[in-house]
């Protein structure tokens, strides 16, 4: 069968669907509006899509939770030879002009904000204490509460955030607010699927669950080189062992927690998880590697001419990631350290969790975009987890779903 070197036929009407990509992944021209690259620091994040026209968010820049930008291209081809995948070629690190650029953005704070917004995060900050801030999910509060303490101002942005969680407001009470390191995508999802839990997924029950590093890393000799922790230099064997060991305790904790009947023991199992870091961390490195396991089966199949999701040709038609190696290295790898998840990211990861998630994006709100879906066609079967953004790069979670929502 000979391989596919475009698009396929009718993708051009499936793609217009997933808007969200799109939006990322369509290139015209590039961009030279300064990003904020404090993922803390919403504010600003919220008040740069603010500035931006519909049109300017289909620029040809691919923003990482860092916001430093990666340079693509058109797409040009959805299939990337074979020898490339096996030997593949490494992006280099951003230059230190982009790293310039971002240290001279605060000069620019009171372009984005008024002086009370400023202020007010200056006050939450200083009288945060340090053991409330590295809390890994908050405990809940009335959600139109902590809106009105996150956004006091009269911008145009302070009022378009308040109108989105106002309309969120209409479905859950409450939100948690997570921590904001770049493992909050992983975070915010785990913390909704676990609490929520009443059985064990399917794909967890597999005898072969645990040997996915076993078996991915004698096919794929380049995973060796898979980071783990911000640990480097060790044999293959070690590697082995420690992703299986996550994926174990991924595996036991899921099933504790869904065998727990009452939701209250239930939402105390899931805190007092998230409070031990050192399991909560290996979460995480085990969710990435099922990613990649995810990624290398969309892959083959689409080599192999099977049927694949529209975002799996997006995934794999960017400059930094043409194959799963390249997705390693220049992505998964920094996922954590130095970046979190981007949007094309997110599908993957509901598709290694097999769960729908659904987020609030409260920046787009009024658009068709409010509410996104990844994916955006998910299987009828699959569970749902619910999430807020202001920015697509930090996430809260919603709880406690209002009364007249449940009838």
């Amino acid at each position: 069968m000979t391989e596919p070197t475009g698009v396929p036929v009718g993708a051009e009407q499936t793609l217009e669907r997933v808007s969200v990509v799109t939006q990322l992944m369509k290139l015209e021209k590039e961009v030279s509006v300064p990003v904020p690259s404090n993922e803390l620091d919403s504010t600003k994040a919220a008040a740069y899509h603010e500035e931006q026209s519909p049109s300017e968010l289909r620029k040809d820049y691919v923003y990482r939770s860092t916001e430093r930008p990666e340079k693509t291209e058109n797409i040009k081809s959805l299939v990337t030879d074979h020898d490339e995948f096996r030997n593949c070629e490494l992006y280099l690190p951003m230059s230190s002009t982009c790293l310039a650029a971002e240290s001279s953005e605060d000069s620019e704070e009171d372009m984005y904000r008024d002086a009370e917004e400023i202020q007010r995060e200056r006050e939450l900050l200083c009288g945060m204490r340090s053991s409330e801030y590295k809390l890994s999910v908050a405990p809940e509060m009335d959600i139109m509460e902590y809106c009105r303490r996150e956004w006091r101002g009269n911008t145009p942005v302070a009022k378009r955030m308040r109108k989105g969680y106002e309309a969120v407001a209409q479905k859950f009470a409450s939100i948690r607010r997570v921590r904001g390191d770049n493992y909050c995508a992983f975070r915010a999802t785990l913390f909704q699927a676990l609490s929520q839990a009443t059985q064990l997924p399917s794909w967890l029950q597999s005898e072969d669950f645990t040997m996915l590093p076993e078996n991915l890393l004698s096919r794929y000799d380049w995973i060796k080189q898979w980071q783990l922790k911000q640990k480097l230099s060790r044999r293959m064997g070690e590697i082995s062992d420690e992703i299986k060991d996550y994926l174990i305790l991924l595996r036991k904790k899921w099933k504790n927690i869904s065998e727990i009947k009452g939701p209250i023991e239930k939402r105390e199992a899931c805190d007092k998880l998230f409070k031990n870091e050192e399991e909560e961390y290996s979460l995480y490195e085990a969710l990435k590697f099922l990613m990649l396991n995810t990624a290398i089966e969309l892959y083959n199949d689409d080599k192999n001419g099977k049927r694949v999701p529209v975002f799996s040709w997006l995934l794999f038609a960017r400059d930094t990631s043409s194959n799963p190696c390249q997705l390693m290295h220049n992505h998964l790898n920094h996922i954590g350290h130095s970046g979190g998840l981007e949007q094309v990211e997110m599908f993957l990861l509901a598709y290694a969790l097999q769960y729908t998630i659904q987020v609030y994006r409260l920046y787009k709100y009024s658009t068709e975009e409010f509410i996104t879906l990844y994916p955006n066609d998910p299987e009828e079967d699959w569970p749902v987890v619910t999430l807020i953004t202001e920015d697509d790069r930090h996430y809260n979670i919603p709880v406690t779903m209002c009364q007249e929502t449940i009838l």
